[in-house]
């Protein structure tokens, strides 16, 4: 039976700290962020609890397993620091995953030029060294994944290992739904070239 990417790639290893209960009255993103620009410390560590794995799963898969616990820290920090100045013009997870493209590319950039994602830069970012890999598929698949230029391995994950879609992935990316569609073709198309012929497809690889 023919695999997904995202069924393929085992899943990152996740803080170890259970997810907490969000009360009602905090369940609501307005109310959070509330709590949160009021200093309130048990809604800061709620809002913590209730993106941290995706938030670390996503950079682990851009910047690799070694790092993804500094970005994913430098996330948070920028997430507290950034609360106040929110405006809300996109959901609260959007803003969020956003920051964690941005700080994984950065982390990439840090010893080169800064680049953004954008239209016309998306895949410029260069892969970082890979690491040699036992044989198997998932570890075939994560290192064509860590092979690929940052900004193709970025929609790459969000759409076809987060599962999000068109229209949240060029939130998140802050480019237009067409270019965000011709990346990812052209993210899949070179995936299939570092893989060759191992009958793993991407999900929903027609959309």
């Amino acid at each position: 039976m023919t695999e997904t990417l995202a069924d393929a790639l085992p899943p990152p290893a996740i803080l170890a700290e259970p997810r907490s209960r969000v009360p009602a009255q905090l369940a609501d993103d307005a109310e959070l962020i509330a709590a949160c620009r009021r200093g309130e410390a048990r809604a800061m560590e709620l809002l913590y609890h209730q993106f941290k794995r995706r938030v670390f799963g996503m950079a682990h898969r851009i910047v690799g397993a070694s790092d993804a616990e500094e970005v994913a820290q430098e996330v948070f920090v920028r997430v507290f620091r950034g609360l106040a100045n929110f405006r809300g013009d996109s959901q609260l997870s959007t803003w969020i995953y956003r920051l964690t493209v941005n700080a994984s590319l950065s982390h990439l950039a840090k010893r080169g030029r800064r680049q953004e994602v954008g239209d016309d830069g998306i895949a410029e970012l260069p892969a970082p060294p890979v690491a040699e890999r036992d044989p198997g598929l998932a570890s075939r698949i994560e290192a064509a994944l860590a092979a690929l230029p940052a900004g193709y391995r970025a929609i790459l994950v969000l759409h076809d290992v987060e599962g999000l879609s068109h229209e949240e992935c060029a939130a998140i990316l802050e480019c237009r739904v067409g270019t965000c569609k011709s990346q990812l073709h052209k993210a899949r198309g070179k995936m299939r070239e570092l893989l060759g012929p191992m009958g793993v497809v991407a999900p929903g690889a027609n959309r």
